[in-house]
């Protein structure tokens, strides 16, 4: 069988913690911050993992990670 190519965008986007889980970052943090509270904008700076829902067709992005 051929290789399997990477997705790119989804590499650029996801990584794999140690134990197997994705880790993402969180959206809305990248414009119209003004609005937002500081509070809010703490929030979003930390990553996060991928639902479990999302797990299985993320992984199939990423088959060398």
């Amino acid at each position: 069988m051929p290789k399997l190519k990477t997705h790119s965008g989804a590499a650029k986007r996801f990584k794999k913690t140690a134990k197997g889980k994705i880790k993402r970052s969180k959206a809305y943090s990248s414009h119209l911050l003004t609005g937002k509270s500081s509070k809010r904008t703490k929030q979003l700076r930390k990553g996060t993992l991928v639902d479990k829902t999302n797990y299985d067709s993320i992984k199939k992005l990423l088959p060398y990670s």
